[in-house]
């Protein structure tokens, strides 16, 4: 999920990536590593909004809704304030500000229709920004490694930019074990257009963004804008963060941050035991292993004039328990008309799968059409549990049986 200025991390299991960190969560990663980022507070009221205001004494100061969505600042508040993000150089103002904030909902282009309740505003020292460029720290498959890219072009899509021009996108690798050199930094800085003693200092924030990128178990670390000020200061002005939630071990700090009160509660349910869960539109609920075979489970079904429900992806680690909270998921969601189980037992036994099926259907008492195909390990073992239990499963040959069965269940009735 991408917002905008706000870092985060969306998304489970190997490795799971879906911290969801509000934009002064992440600010303060960063200035606790000695980034550069504007000075700012945070309030969950419009007294203290006007208290932090004044605290800032700044000569502008700008207000930011806190939500995990992009377009805040041209999204729409219930209470009738138009754009989630303002700058002013009046206190008082923030505090009226933020009286139609806090407390209302603000609907942007990636927001529910009803939009997201705010809770929290960040009150911050407005910067001018005399020059962007972008600059971020990644973990990178063909370099073995992390990797550090650069441009001049800062402020806008990235992806746009290495199309139209290639020429201003610098890439440079990083020694695991040396780190970036000094050299590297320098280098990067004079790649980003940063002159005179701004070089330097940039080549500083580099190398601060590379500790804080290592330290925090990070797989990507996005500054953009990573610009200028006309009083001649380098200031990581947004940036977006992904997390590697395979080291939650490690970082218990950030994780406790996670702000979770935007996901559906289906969701967070889901997650207590470990499975992962995507609401969509349609009536046939999807149950797998692996985000692939979700995904090619939701194609097929459409193919066969179906429409995915939502779908529950099981992972690799299965127990039998989960299965059993899988399945209440799914038939708790009022859409749902039909389910379809796709497993492919790699490292899940499809066994567990058969047993955890047939205990959720008798003691839930499932009453909508379900379809299984199950392959790979322990298939006939589960094939007879399945069979033997005298519930009305339609067994499935192979994918595209199994959804055309699934789609012409519901059809039926």
């Amino acid at each position: 999920q991408t917002t905008e200025n706000t870092c985060i991390c969306a998304v489970q299991l190997t490795p799971r990536r879906w911290l969801n960190l509000q934009e002064y969560q992440s600010k303060k990663i960063m200035a606790d590593h000695g980034v550069t980022v504007q000075r700012f507070f945070v309030a969950d009221s419009a007294n203290d909004a006007l208290e932090a205001a004044q605290r800032l004494k700044a000569k502008e100061i700008v207000l930011k809704a806190q939500i995990l969505a992009g377009g805040r600042g041209k999204g729409i508040f219930n209470s009738g304030l138009k754009g989630g993000v303002h700058l002013t150089k009046d206190p008082k103002t923030v505090e009226q500000l933020a009286k139609q904030m806090i407390g209302y909902n603000l609907s942007t282009k990636q927001t529910p229709k009803d939009g997201v309740t705010v809770k929290k505003v960040m009150v911050a020292e407005a910067l001018d920004i005399s020059r962007e460029t972008y600059f971020a720290i990644l973990m990178d498959r063909a370099c073995n490694g992390p990797v550090m890219v650069g441009s001049p072009q800062g402020g806008v899509d990235i992806e746009e930019v290495a199309v139209t021009s290639p020429e201003l996108i610098f890439k440079e690798e990083i020694d695991i074990f040396e780190g970036v050199k000094d050299r590297q930094a320098l280098q990067m800085a004079k790649n980003l257009g940063f002159q005179g003693a701004l070089q330097q200092q940039a080549a500083d924030q580099i190398k601060k963004l590379y500790n804080l990128f290592l330290k925090i178990d990070a797989t990507q670390v996005e500054v953009n804008p990573f610009g200028e000020t006309p009083e001649g200061q380098v200031v990581c002005f947004d940036a977006k963060i992904n997390f590697d939630d395979n080291a939650e071990f490690r970082q218990k700090e950030i994780f406790a941050m996670d702000d979770k009160s935007e996901n559906e509660p289906i969701e967070n349910e889901a997650a207590k035991y470990d499975l992962k869960y995507i609401g969509l539109d349609g009536n046939i609920a999807c149950f797998v292993n692996g985000a692939g075979l979700a995904m090619a489970t939701c194609d097929i079904i459409s193919l066969n004039g179906g429409k995915p429900a939502n779908f529950l992806d099981l992972g690799g680690g299965v127990k039998e328990a989960q299965v059993y909270q899988a399945f209440k998921l799914l038939t708790a969601d009022p859409k749902v008309e039909a389910i379809l189980v796709n497993i492919f037992g790699g490292i899940v036994n499809c066994a567990i799968i058969a047993n955890g099926i047939t205990k959720a259907c008798q003691e839930l008492e499932l009453k909508v059409p379900l379809v299984v195909r199950l392959e790979g390990t322990n298939v006939q073992e589960a094939q007879r549990i399945l069979s033997e239990s005298g519930l009305p499963i339609t067994s499935a040959n192979d994918l595209e049986d199994a959804a055309k069965k699934a789609v012409a269940s519901v059809a039926r009735k």
